[in-house]
């Protein structure tokens, strides 16, 4: 993989908001702070960007990333949601959950992972996360910030050996309290069929997400 030189950082202020969709439009992987733990961004839709994720990440494309989005009109878009009532999002979004669902007709980018039929949605509890891609207003791939099989990172000082590969680093202080625990990042919650949820990954919200959406009337398939 061919190393750039090293990414400017950028204090999440006013400015930064701008900047981090101008560099998503220009095909670039940046890193993002979320309301768990840092991400890589890029625009999901531009297969170069995706690919360019992939090897930063040193990852299988067998591996899904997730998306981010800014409102639950766009998780209707971007992923088959007709079953889900605007109830059960509204009370799951924003927040720490990444609900998965069949891909929509729109997200088709042939490189975002190409071998399952789903998306992962978020729509982050964060203040910056939210104002960039409400200004990007596409898609942005998200995924953690660090290389497959090391620790997920709350500062970006954790994972600055990354810093050569990406567009631009976005820095939002020490995330989640700095907790070890928190490490494991949003809770994967596969909505995909009706009536019904699967628990791809506990993460930080497990007991108040399924609690909410077992007040909504949904039961329990077995979880990995």
């Amino acid at each position: 993989m061919k190393v750039d030189k090293m990414a400017e950082v950028f204090k999440c202020e006013d400015k930064a908001y701008a900047a981090a969709a101008r560099f998503l439009a220009g095909g670039h992987v940046i890193a993002v702070p979320t309301d768990t733990i840092y991400g890589l961004a890029c625009s999901a839709n531009c297969p170069q960007a995706i690919k360019k994720l992939y090897a930063i990440k040193g990852r299988d494309s067998a591996k899904p990333v997730a998306i981010c989005v800014t409102y639950i009109e766009d998780v209707r878009k971007w992923g088959k949601a007709e079953h889900l009532s605007d109830e059960l999002l509204y009370s799951l979004l924003p927040g720490p959950v990444t609900v998965v669902l069949e891909k929509s007709r729109y997200l088709d980018n042939p490189y975002l992972n190409p071998k399952t039929t789903k998306i992962g949605i978020r729509i982050p509890r964060c203040l910056f996360m939210n104002k960039v891609t409400k200004i990007f207003d596409k898609p942005v791939a998200l995924t953690s910030a660090n290389f497959s099989n090391e620790p997920s990172t709350l500062s970006v000082k954790e994972f600055e050996h990354l810093y050569s590969h990406l567009g631009a680093v976005f820095d939002g202080g020490v995330l989640s309290e700095g907790l070890e625990q928190n490490r494991t990042g949003s809770t994967v919650i596969d909505l995909s069929n009706s009536g019904t949820y699967k628990v791809i990954r506990k993460g930080v919200s497990f007991e108040k997400i399924v609690a909410t959406l077992e007040s909504h009337g949904l039961s329990s398939i077995l979880y990995d």
